[in-house]
């Protein structure tokens, strides 16, 4: 089960390309749809790019105390993917940094080569999740590999399933406040989940989060610099022309910059993090 994405893209510094295509392509079982010496195209269905990696050979390494990625989640069809990206993983031995139930969901985590964060996850059923009014409940607990792999298939990991999709993406920010009124009141997320005085959870239409804001690493922290290695900026989409320009009234409301190029909206949020929004195409 996955859910119509608002996440569409995101695009990587990395400094060594070729261990960071490998990775994706042979640890992860993405396809790279385009390829140059400069940047390459990752996908799941083969047509679509999920992520965009552009080599800069001399960007410096990212400082993750800064602002800027926590994790991307790629959100996994069925749970049986899972099962068998858990088996996969056992079998391979790759080192993974965490397994934890969220409630829900149930969740993978690791890091590619230049440490950028890794979710991958599957949801369980939305008529289990629990609201207390407008807020999700959610948790974190050792995930039950055991009773995970009872869900694995004979055929095993054959790469990422065709319907993957960025489920959210989770980011370092410098404070909570600004960033709040930025990401609700101007781009129209809606705040679900307000995880103590260090977390934000906001969502579109009654997810639990597509877009995690933490300051765990981040508070008070300097912005991601220009030549580092990391999230360079990040799409999300739009359902049509009317929300653009909703988006674009609220966004002068609350004074925050932005531009319009191409029919995108380019803006930062108040961590100096870069996000373009574009209507989906049809």
């Amino acid at each position: 089960m996955t859910q119509p994405s608002v996440i569409k893209q995101a695009v990587l510094t990395v400094k060594d390309l070729d261990r960071t295509v490998k990775f994706y392509e042979k640890v992860l079982g993405f396809k790279v749809i385009e390829r140059t010496n400069e940047k390459a195209s990752i996908s799941a269905d083969g047509e679509t790019a999920l992520l965009v990696l552009e080599h800069h050979n001399d960007a410096t390494p990212r400082d993750p105390r800064t602002t800027g990625l926590y994790h991307i989640a790629f959100l996994l069809p069925h749970r049986s993917n899972l099962a068998d990206i858990v088996n996969y993983f056992i079998q391979t031995r790759y080192p993974l940094q965490g397994a934890s139930d969220h409630h829900v969901s149930e969740a993978l985590y690791l890091a590619d080569p230049e440490g950028n964060g890794i979710e991958i996850y599957i949801d369980r059923e939305p008529d289990t999740w629990i609201w207390q009014e407008d807020q999700v409940y959610m948790t974190t607990v050792a995930l039950d590999i055991e009773n995970l792999l009872q869900e694995a298939t004979e055929t095993g990991w054959k790469g990422m399933p065709e319907k993957t999709v960025i489920g959210h993406i989770h980011l370092q920010v410098a404070e909570l406040e600004k960033t709040r009124e930025y990401y609700v009141d101007g781009l129209g997320f809606d705040l679900v989940l307000r995880y103590g005085g260090q977390a934000l959870f906001i969502s579109k239409n009654k997810y639990h989060h597509h877009i995690g804001l933490n300051t765990w690493n981040s508070k008070g922290a300097p912005a991601l610099g220009k030549n580092t290695t990391g999230l360079k900026y990040f799409t999300i989409a739009l359902p049509d022309e009317e929300e653009k320009q909703n988006v674009i009234h609220q966004l002068d409301k609350i004074n925050a910059s932005f531009s319009e190029k191409d029919g995108k909206i380019i803006t930062k949020d108040p961590s100096g993090i870069e996000i373009v929004l574009e209507i989906e195409e049809s």
